[in-house]
This record gives structure tokens, C-alpha cells and sequence, in this order.
């Protein structure tokens, strides 16, 4: 009787052999899951089998007799008739199914009586092998046994995809490769530019795929930073001066923002915006933004007072911070952008906007997440036109336990040890 082939044979095939797993060497993950099978369902022997063209291969076994190799016949084996179906194959006893009465595992001594079969298939539904249970006697798995049979062979299969992945990665690997060997300085003037104008993580990802997925993130934290005074300024200043003070500004908070992992989104004008949390999950991004508010006050009225010194006109710094959900994407197809979207974001704005020149005006939000080691002044409720009342708070210092100076506005050892306990470690030096 000529053994059964799936329909999608060919595309079946062809996934197989883009796994380059027939013929591999053994690996642990896959002997344990057979082990594990075995003694789950009480049987004696296990196998991971994949189905090639002419062929069954065994990847892991578990107690069959040493004179069953890993290559048999694809005609004479069970399991090609498994990967046909999309569900547990039974045979409680070969020797009385006219399909596989003739079958070499009946012929072993002891002869291979009862057969349990899991189809491996991928998620482009292709049916590549089989997780197999079989006894040497006559019989029949409880439902649970059956289900715990069903859920190792997810384990395969993740480990499957797991091959798939690395494979994949590989050749991306090798792909990037050849075009900077092919084009290097034009591939390194790219990189150069995309690191200028998009995060890092962002930019890898557009180079590994051309794009950039949205991002959904459920918890980060913006800042809005307004340089009051600037437009006073501008009247009074020449075009060159203006330029350079701005970039003495922008230049301070972006040095700031770094150290204490803000991403800046954009300038516009005289205004200022950068988020954390989105490209890296650290659920201190509250935190971190308020220290770097404070410091970048802090700085903005060094700067201030040594202008000042000279005759020339202060600038002051305004600060809303806001937690909350938000969307994050590139946009632009010539000249692209790191944005973000969302309420929160509107809700950062409406703290800077209702904020104070010189004072940093955070959200219940944030108040909530970080009271324990900052000083907040509450203002309560706020309500602009058409808006609803937010309760804000001024951010005035790291309480004088955590603080290394009477302003509190630097971090000492302290707040470092109640920062590291709240999540993972960070070193003094780092701010």
C-alpha cells in the first residue's frame, strides 16, 4: 500500500530543508523532551521524527532497542502516516492494523504493539515531524497523558522556531555583510546618519528590516522642557548668538538627558521634548526623568547666573512631566522621525504648559510613583479651557535623605541603594 504524502507536500518540503535539521548533530533540549514524553505517558520508547522526502529521521530517541536506526524508509514508517493529520494519531495495536501489521517496528523482538503520534506543525501549517510514544503492549492513553503529549510537542516546536530564528539571523548577518563589503563607505555614511537622526534601537531594527513596527508601551515617561524668555531674546539678539545659545541649551539637556536614559524626540523652537521607557524597560523611567529635571534646572541656572554675569539676558526653563501610555513609530519616508503619540503626551505638554519659569510641574501620575524620595509641593487641581482639572505637583528636591547637597537636586549613596533595590544596578559615576 503506497504511504500517504500531505497535500502541501512540496511547500512541507521545502520548510523542512530551510531548517537544515535532518542530519544535525544531537541536542540536549530535544533528547529531554523525548525522556520527558516516555515517562509522562509510561512508555518505553520516544521519538522526535521528521519526514523527508524519502526518509524518517529520528532527531531525539528515547529507549528503542539499538538495532532501529534513525534512518528508515518513509513507506515503512508510522509516522508518515501522522503528518498527514492535524491531530493525535492512535494506534492501540499495530499487529491488528492492516496498515502497519507489516510495519519493522511490529518486527522487533519485542514487537512495537501501541503507537501515539503528535504531528509537529509550524505555524505556516506545515507538518515537518512527529512527537511519538510507543509500547510493547496493546493500549491506551488517559486524556491527560494525551494533553501533556500536545504541549511537549509546542516545546518541539519552539525550539523549532527558535532554529528558525537563529537561521534566519544568520543570513541577515551574512547579507549585511556582503553589502558593506560591496559598498562600504556608502553603508558607513547610512549608519552614521541614521544614528544621527534615530535612536539606536530604532535604527537597528530599520536596518535589520527596511522599517520600523510601532510600538505600543504602557508605561513611559515625558518630558517637556520650554525656554522662557526666547522670544524677548530673539528681538534682542543677532541670528549667530541666537544659535549658539540655543545649542549651549539644547546641548546641556541632551548631555543630561542621556546620562540618565531620556531619548530626545524633537526640538520645536525654543521647546524641548524627550521621553524614557519606550526603548529600553526599566520601570524606574519616573525616576530618572525627575532627576534629570532637576539637573537640567540646575544647569539652566548656572547658565542663567554666568549670562547674567556678563550682561547678557537669562534665559529659564520650564518642566512638565507626565507618565503614562503611549505610541511610538517612525514617520517620514526622505527625512524620517521618531515620534511619539498619545494622550500622555498631551497631558506632558499640559504640565509644562501650566508649569513655572525656574520650577519643574509633574502629574498625580508621576507624584504617585516617586514620592517616596522626592519633596512634591501639591498646587491641586488645574483646569485650562476645555480641559479637564489635573492635579499637579512642583517638584522641589530629592527629599534631604537622599540628596548629596542642600538643593536637593544630585542623588547621594543613599538614594542609589534604594534606586538599585527597585530594580536592577547602577553605579554612582553613571550620574
Amino acid at each position: 500500500m503506497p504511504s500517504p504524502v500531505p497535500a502541501n507536500e512540496t511547500e512541507r518540503l521545502a520548510a523542512l530543508h530551510a531548517l537544515d535539521i535532518v542530519d544535525s548533530a544531537p541536542e540536549i533540549a530535544y533528547n529531554e523532551i523525548t525522556e520527558l514524553a516516555a515517562q509522562i505517558c509510561g512508555c518505553p520508547i520516544s521519538y522526535i521524527s521528521f519526514i523527508d522526502d524519502d526518509r524518517r529521521w529520528l532527531k531525539a530517541r528515547y529507549g528503542l532497542p539499538a538495532e532501529v536506526t534513525c534512518d528508515a524508509p518513509r513507506e515503512s514508517a508510522v509516522c508518515t502516516t501522522t503528518i498527514c493529520g492535524t491531530e493525535l494519531f492512535v494506534v492501540p495495536d499495530l499487529k491488528q492494523d492492516p496498515r502497519f501489521e507489516n510495519s519493522p517496528m511490529v518486527a522487533l523482538e519485542p514487537p512495537c504493539r501501541f503507537y501515539c503520534g503528535m504531528p509537529l506543525i509550524t505555524d505556516d501549517g506545515y507538518a515537518l515531524g512527529t512527537l511519538c510514544v510507543m509500547d510493547f503492549e496493546p493500549r491506551q492513553l488517559s486524556f491527560e497523558q494525551t494533553e501533556a503529549l500536545r504541549r511537549l510537542s509546542h516545546q518541539v516546536l519552539a525550539q523549532l522556531e527558535l532554529r528558525r530564528k537563529l537561521i534566519e539571523y544568520g543570513r541577515t548577518i551574512k547579507e549585511l555583510e556582503q553589502a558593506r563589503l560591496e559598498a562600504a563607505a556608502e553603508k558607513a555614511r547610512a549608519e552614521e546618519l541614521l544614528r544621527n537622526v534615530l535612536p539606536a534601537p530604532i535604527a537597528d531594527e530599520l536596518k535589520r528590516s527596511g522599517r520600523v513596527q510601532p510600538k505600543y508601551t504602557r508605561s513611559a515617561t515625558i518630558l517637556f522642557a520650554d525656554i522662557q524668555g526666547f522670544t524677548l531674546l530673539a528681538e534682542r539678539t543677532e541670528p549667530a548668538r541666537l544659535i549658539d545659545l540655543l545649542d549651549e541649551y539644547f546641548s546641556a539637556l541632551d548631555e543630561i538627558g542621556a546620562r540618565f536614559g531620556l531619548e530626545k524626540v524633537k526640538t520645536m523652537g525654543d521647546a524641548y521634548m524627550a521621553v524614557a521607557g519606550v526603548l529600553s524597560p526599566d520601570r524606574r523611567h519616573s525616576i530618572d526623568v525627575c532627576l534629570a529635571a532637576l539637573e537640567m534646572q540646575s544647569r539652566l541656572d548656572h547658565l542663567k547666573a554666568r549670562h547674567e554675569a556678563i550682561g547678557e539676558y537669562a534665559l529659564q526653563l520650564r518642566i512638565g512631566i507626565h507618565t503614562g501610555p503611549v505610541i511610538s513609530g517612525v514617520v517620514g519616508n526622505r527625512r524620517m522621525t521618531f515620534d511619539i503619540w498619545g494622550d500622555a503626551v498631551n497631558t506632558a505638554w499640559f504640565m509644562e504648559a501650566f508649569g513655572i519659569a525656574g520650577r519643574v510641574n509633574v502629574s498625580e501620575t508621576v507624584a504617585g510613583h516617586v514620592h517616596g524620595l522626592f519633596e512634591l509641593e501639591s498646587r491641586g487641581p488645574i483646569e485650562a479651557k476645555h480641559e479637564r482639572a489635573h492635579e499637579m505637583f512642583f517638584l522641589n528636591g530629592l527629599k534631604k535623605e537622599y540628596s548629596r547637597n542642600e538643593d536637593g537636586h544630585f542623588p547621594n549613596d543613599h538614594f542609589l541603594a534604594e534606586y538599585n533595590r527597585l530594580g536592577g544596578s547602577r553605579l554612582a559615576a553613571d550620574w
